[in-house]
């Protein structure tokens, strides 16, 4: 989606004219995008004149295409500028970086440097590994560019930036991606014209920005198909901004801290789709490649089955690479500091005790961190969904103090951006006000066109979900409120629905999320949680419900046969707590769509208003 759009010199007109930043806000409103209100505008009052400066260059044609704000697909991150031409040998998009910085310090991560920014000292990425990232995101998502064959080049231009703080952000340790992607300070104008002028000086026959716009999109990539590669040493995934601080800060400490006889514990918080899963698989790749002992943790087996099912034959044996998923039981008796680093994916969902009775060892998160030198939790405290979990920071740092493990737990190790669902931070925000998990401002609009579509037919559902299954990647999903007949007959069905729908849950937990002869089983949270499809189609039963204008949440119609539930003690808003947690995830695994069917139509009727709300003139046929 890109915000404004024309060539270098209907550009240059607006930019001389005072047009742009009035351009750029009417666009962001018709296209219903969320903008950081003053200081985004503040950036383009700064930055577009001196990109105007930069392309007036009279060696660049005026046909030359130009584009500021481009939301890349699938996820909640912009490009700042792009300039589209050629030069004598190909078709050429140049994707440039814009900062407002005067000066950063280099730091001893990877491609991480500290900078004034947000309003405080941050540690970010470097912006040579920021535009590099997102031009390998937009070649990744978009088929047509490889098949048109267009380059795309990377940059960053730091328009501010004092000649004398150079040695910084161009310091020896960012040499590599500064050759991937080179950075323009202040007094590098002619450079960055040289740059641009060697690329894209002449215009391009074909509609650069439309392939970039509405190309073809390749399939969108689930970590539960890519593991196997990735351990492989194949780069499946560019983690960006916050990802790669995180992923940077981490693997930094494992170096300096190995060899020492200190603990350390690191607490990583993300919402769904912010990439917690992917960092946690590309440390274990790294860890395990540096010589260090480490192991991948979660309490769910439908993650771990999966990923363990997709491994490839390559540098280890199978079995050792599925010796690598373990489950959070798994230590009760590990003796102290066994493993260099444990990391531990969906942290919330960790127990006390273990064991199929839940009988055995002491807690999980004790013998975690007991069992490792560094222990790392990647955790959304929202995803609670069985009275089981205590998985919480409080929790993690309690423990951490106990056994005399340093704690770290702050802002580079937080992921805000949204990976999934089409990249909309928007519709996150709409579940959580939507299912009065919290007030959000009553987010009326979405930030990206996630396609989102209420059923009042559950076969009609499960037809258009079955039209979005073309690589194995859309699923049922219910919350659990019909009871497993199934499960010791299988000629039984387990879900009755209106107009004859009928469907068993899942046979297999752990094969559920890859195996292409489920399609049609009905998932629930333990067989989904921790993985992600394309698209989802949601059966929402009547543990909630839509009365008197609020939502309920109802423990009652929960089959008898759901463990989550179970040791309430009359807690109520514990048990509404689960029931909006778990139908939050749920209505969150789909990358690009999520198709719902609500038994009780009050319900149904509620989501719709609030739906239309949402997507405005947009798309009235999804709600109606």
């Amino acid at each position: 989606m890109i915000v404004y759009e024309g060539n270098k010199k209907t550009f240059l007109d607006d930019v001389s004219n005072g047009l742009m930043v009035r351009k750029i806000e009417e666009m962001f409103d018709k296209l219903g995008i969320k903008k950081e209100q003053q200081a985004e505008m503040n950036s383009w009052k700064n930055s577009l004149p001196r990109m105007g400066n930069i392309i007036s260059d009279n060696r660049i044609d005026d046909e030359v295409g130009i584009a500021v704000e481009f939301q890349i697909p699938f996820t909640s991150k912009r490009v700042d500028f792009m300039v589209a031409g050629k030069n004598d040998e190909s078709d050429n998009v140049v994707v440039i970086e814009l900062k407002q910085w005067e000066t950063c310090q280099a730091t001893s991560r990877e491609n991480v440097v500290t900078a004034f920014t947000g309003g405080a000292n941050r540690d970010v990425a470097h912006p040579s590994q920021q535009a590099y990232s997102y031009a390998k995101l937009i070649q990744n998502f978009n088929e047509s560019i490889e098949e048109e064959k267009i380059d795309m080049i990377p940059c960053a231009y730091l328009h501010n930036y004092e000649e004398k703080n150079r040695g910084q952000i161009c310091h020896q340790k960012y040499s590599d991606i500064i050759k991937l992607s080179p950075v323009f300070l202040m007094e590098d104008g002619k450079n960055l014209k040289d740059f641009l002028v060697k690329y894209v000086s002449k215009p391009s026959n074909k509609k650069l920005f439309e392939i970039i716009e509405y190309g073809k999109l390749k399939p969108s990539k689930s970590l539960q198909s890519a593991v196997g590669s990735i351990l492989n040493g194949n780069q499946e995934f560019e983690l960006i901004d916050e990802q790669l601080v995180a992923y940077s800060t981490i693997l930094k400490l494992v170096q300096n801290s190995i060899n020492s006889d200190e603990k350390h514990t690191v607490i990583v918080k993300g919402g769904p789709g912010t990439g917690k899963s992917v960092i946690a698989i590309n440390l274990l790749t790294k860890i395990l490649n540096n010589g260090y002992s480490c192991c991948y943790v979660t309490k769910n087996s439908a993650p771990r089955a999966a990923f363990s099912q997709s491994l490839v034959k390559g540098k280890y044996s199978l079995s050792y690479l599925k010796g690598l998923f373990k489950g959070s039981g798994s230590f009760i008796d590990t003796p102290n500091n066994t493993f260099d680093c444990i990391i531990t994916d969906e942290s919330h969902r960790l127990n006390e005790k273990s064991g199929l009775f839940g009988n055995k060892g002491q807690n999980q998160i004790m013998e975690i961190i007991k069992s490792s030198k560094i222990s790392v939790f990647f955790i959304d405290e929202d995803q609670v969904v069985t009275t089981k979990d205590i998985g919480s920071v409080g929790e993690i740092k309690a423990w951490a103090k106990i056994l005399g493990s340093k704690v770290h737990c702050n802002e580079s190790l937080e992921l805000k951006s949204q990976f999934r669902c089409n990249g909309s931070d928007g519709y996150l925000a709409f579940l959580d006000d939507v299912l009065e998990i919290r007030q959000t401002a009553n987010y009326n609009f979405f930030d990206l066109d996630y396609d989102i579509e209420i059923f009042d037919n559950p076969n009609k559902m499960k037809e258009a979900l079955r039209k979005t299954n073309t690589s194995n990647k859309s699923r049922m999903i219910a919350g659990y409120c019909y009871p497993w007949n199934s499960q010791k007959d299988k000629s039984k069905y387990d879900i009755f629905l209106e107009n004859g729908f009928k469907a068993q849950w899942n046979f297999s937990t752990d094969g559920f999320a890859i195996d292409p002869n489920s399609f049609e089983q009905v998932g629930c949270i333990h067989s989904t949680q921790g993985l992600e499809f394309d698209y989802v189609g949601i059966i929402i039963g009547l543990d909630l419900r839509y009365e008197n204008g609020h939502i309920i949440a109802d423990t009652s119609k929960r089959a008898d046969t759901d463990y989550s539930i179970r040791g309430l003690n009359g807690n109520v808003k514990l048990g509404e707590r689960i029931i909006k947690n778990t139908y939050k995830t749920l209505l969150s695994r789909g990358q690009k769509g999520c198709f719902i069917y609500c038994e009780d139509k009050a319900l149904a009727a509620y989501l719709k208003e609030r739906l239309a709300k949402a997507l405005g003139e947009r798309d009235k046929a999804k709600i109606s």
